[in-house]
C-alpha cells in the first residue's frame, strides 16, 4: 500500500481507500452523508480543467467534490 495523501492530490484513474474525514460540523456531516466515510474505496474518474471539482466513483454512483471539501479527506492509494 502507499502513503497517506490528501484526496485533492489524487490522480485521475487512481483507486483509493478513505482513511479519515477531518471536517467537522455541517461540512463533515455533508461529506459523510455522501458516503465518504473511512474504509470506503473510491476511484478518481476525472478532474475539471482547473482541477476543481474532482469526480469520484464509489459504490454504484458518481459524485463531484470541490477541492475545499477534498482537503478534509485523507486517503491511501490502493494497488491494482
Amino acid at each position: 500500500m502507499g502513503a497517506e495523501i490528501c484526496l485533492r492530490q489524487a490522480q485521475v484513474n487512481q483507486k483509493l481507500k478513505i482513511l479519515t474525514v477531518s471536517a467537522h460540523g455541517e461540512l463533515g456531516r455533508r461529506i459523510r452523508d455522501m458516503g465518504l466515510i473511512p474504509g470506503t474505496e473510491v476511484h478518481v474518474i476525472g478532474k475539471a480543467p482547473l482541477k476543481d471539482p474532482v469526480a469520484l466513483r464509489l459504490k454504484d454512483f458518481t459524485l463531484t467534490l470541490r477541492n475545499s471539501e477534498a482537503d478534509h479527506i485523507t486517503v491511501e492509494p490502493l494497488e491494482d
